[in-house]
């Protein structure tokens, strides 16, 4: 997730070591969420507006970042903050929301890519519901069984049918739904999996194909970070925490496994879209405790 990385890597590394050499002793910045303290730990918290949280694109501080973190506008609504706007006669009042990032730009981020990568073509292929790989996952009954639950699946071109080209396997993630291009089937297409070596897409009907929604994922050992590291679970362990993978998705309740090889998150309810590559943050009520980059 660029917002992230962007975050780790600029906003609270760079610029903020950069805003130390000029004496600065904080950092303030624009992201709706807020910062409190307890016997000496800070903690990352959901900003006041539900609708607009920014938690989740700051997954990846330290307590050191956080610490010199401020959210001047984290305990206000979205409506607020306009009002107050436009009271001070701020141009930026009535701009819309930005969805976009910032260092390439007002072009969205697929028009960006396109712009850099050459295109290549490559097949769209349907699988069924029915497949053998999604019967036999539909099938496993022990919940304790994490590798199976998370364990990605591994299509082949045989699989399936071709029901359409597209300019780039690169361009796709899991979920999604947009850009496929593809009409003619009783439910909308979705992306079930990539395989870019190969440039084939691999789409399912309907946001309750198997494919799509898993109960278990697994992010590997060094790739799990905690932001509370007083919370930090240790081999063998387990806890409760609520989950979500994306931005402004509803939390999940969860249980963290912590095994040998990384840590296991078994979901209350299948969750859909889990994307390797992306981030998986967990939380305590409001307070986001720690995150991880999805290995499947």
């Amino acid at each position: 997730n660029p917002d992230v990385l962007c975050n780790r890597e600029i906003k609270f590394d760079i610029f903020l070591h950069e805003a130390e050499k000029l004496g600065a002793d904080f950092v303030a910045t624009g992201h709706y969420c807020q910062k409190g303290e307890e016997n000496g730990r800070f903690k990352l918290l959901a900003g006041a507006d539900k609708n607009k949280d920014q938690s989740y694109f700051l997954c990846q501080l330290t307590q050191k970042q956080l610490s010199k973190a401020l959210f001047p506008i984290g305990h206000l609504q979205k409506s607020k903050v306009r009002e107050i706007a436009q009271e001070q006669d701020l141009i930026t009042a009535d701009k819309k929301d930005s969805q976009g990032l910032c260092f390439i730009g007002k072009v969205k981020l697929p028009v960006f890519l396109q712009q850099k990568l050459e295109p290549k073509e490559g097949d769209i292929i349907e699988l069924s519901n029915d497949l053998q790989i999604f019967r036999d996952y539909s099938r496993i009954t022990d919940s304790d069984d994490y590798n199976r639950l998370s364990k990605a699946f591994n299509y082949k071109e045989s699989d399936g049918e071709i029901v359409g080209k597209h300019q780039g396997a690169h361009y796709f993630t899991i979920g999604q739904r947009k850009g496929l291009a593809v009409g003619g089937t009783p439910l909308p297409l979705f992306v079930i999996g990539t395989d870019v070596e190969k440039n084939i897409i691999y789409t399912g009907q309907g946001d309750a194909h198997q494919g799509l929604n898993k109960n278990a994922l697994f992010i590997e050992k060094n790739e799990v970070h905690w932001l509370r590291d007083d919370l930090k679970l240790e081999f063998g362990e387990s806890r409760q925490y609520d989950v979500r993978i994306r931005y402004r998705q509803e939390l999940v309740s969860s249980t963290l496994h912590m095994h040998e090889e990384g840590l296991y998150i078994h979901f209350s309810k299948a969750m859909t879209g889990i994307s390797p590559g992306q981030f998986a943050a967990w939380y305590n009520g409001e307070e986001l405790i720690g995150s991880g980059v999805i290995g499947h």
